[in-house]
């Protein structure tokens, strides 16, 4: 059963200043719901534009405008995170840890606060209720644009308060909903960045913020043999083939960091398949572990097409999935979601 809104609803909207929170709130502003205008900051390189930014779109929809200071919250969970996780030889995904805790609960708790019923976004997701009461999160329908993979740790609690109007729609009806409602460049451009790198480097970034950490260290082969040396193993990923700088017949890739020895581990492209991975503590979009072992299309990064596997029983706070076929470039640090069709099931960190 599709969630259904009542009469009315006093929504807080999430806002960026950008097409797709705008279309959001107009579209609720529309359908008659005293919307009001919540802007997270956070560490945003560009904050006083993007408030500028957000308050003319505000100005021009006619709603109001909350400022919610968030920058020592999403510092604690989210920065630290981000920069630890590169020195301990993992490649982290600030958005996941994000949203549970900063969008979908730092945030959806100011706007309750304020008197709000319900808290919205522009994501391109979907979240139904079943006849029992439960809230299950779906694929967006643009496959395009799909961000229900950024979504999967959010609880119950979080969904049965959550709207997500442009879930049904593809990017392209967006903007000429945009165009039709009269606010296109009202918006600001889109951006592709990580909120708080807004086109900065990051090897720069990570040098910033814990410059004690840099320490030079071995490039090694997975036969032993060392064949260069690099800066921090914070500058590297598994998968990358760029600007490793060791001249051979075929290229040389990521394959794997060891931070206890400081090492990156390079191996051909050969070597960065694998069908098996560990995925450590996961979180359950229905607030407890489906029945396993069980068959699940999973992905493996954002942008992996995600592919059959089975997903064993935790031992010891570890599942262990296993593809059908092999994977190319399984990275620690990422997040592996476990899909049924286009719902969402759950999902864990790599490890």
């Amino acid at each position: 059963m599709q969630q259904k809104l009542k009469t009315q609803f006093s929504v807080g909207v999430a806002m960026s200043g950008g097409v797709d929170s705008s279309v959001t709130a107009i579209l609720l502003k529309n359908k008659g719901h005293d919307v009001h205008g919540f802007f997270m900051a956070l560490a945003q390189p560009d904050l006083e534009q993007q408030i500028d930014r957000v308050k003319k779109v505000a100005a021009h929809l006619d709603i109001p405008l909350a400022v919610v200071d968030l920058a020592d919250a999403f510092k604690a969970t989210v920065l630290d995170y981000f920069t630890q996780s590169y020195f301990k030889g993992k490649t982290p995904n600030p958005c996941i840890v994000c949203n549970p805790r900063i969008k979908f609960g730092r945030l959806l708790e100011e706007i309750l606060a304020a008197g709000c019923d319900r808290m919205a976004t522009g994501h391109y997701a979907r979240v139904i209720q079943a006849q029992d009461g439960t809230f299950h999160l779906l694929k967006g329908r643009d496959p395009k644009k799909d961000q229900s993979y950024f979504l999967h740790r959010l609880t119950q609690g979080q969904l049965a308060r959550i709207l997500m109007p442009l879930g049904g729609q593809t990017k392209e009806s967006v903007y000429r909903m945009a165009a039709d409602l009269g606010i296109s460049g009202v918006h600001g451009v889109e951006s592709q960045d990580v909120c708080f790198l807004k086109g900065r480097d990051l090897a720069e970034f990570l040098a910033q913020a814990s410059a004690a950490e840099k320490t030079e260290g071995e490039i090694i082969t997975l036969g032993g043999k060392v064949v260069g040396h690099h800066q921090g193993i914070h500058c590297y990923t598994v998968g990358q083939r760029k600007g490793l700088g060791i001249p051979d017949a075929t290229p040389y890739y990521v394959a794997a960091l060891d931070p206890e020895n400081n090492a990156v581990l390079v191996g051909k492209k050969d070597d960065l398949w694998q069908r098996e991975l560990a995925v450590g503590e996961s979180s359950w979009i229905a607030g407890r572990e489906p029945e396993l072992p069980g068959e699940f299309v999973t992905k493996i990064r954002y942008r992996h097409q995600g592919a059959p596997a089975r997903v064993m029983p935790s031992e010891n706070g570890v599942y262990t999935i296993h593809f059908h076929k092999p994977q190319l470039a399984v990275t620690p640090g990422q997040f592996a979601v476990f899909y049924k069709d286009d719902e969402v099931m759950g999902g864990g960190e790599i490890v």
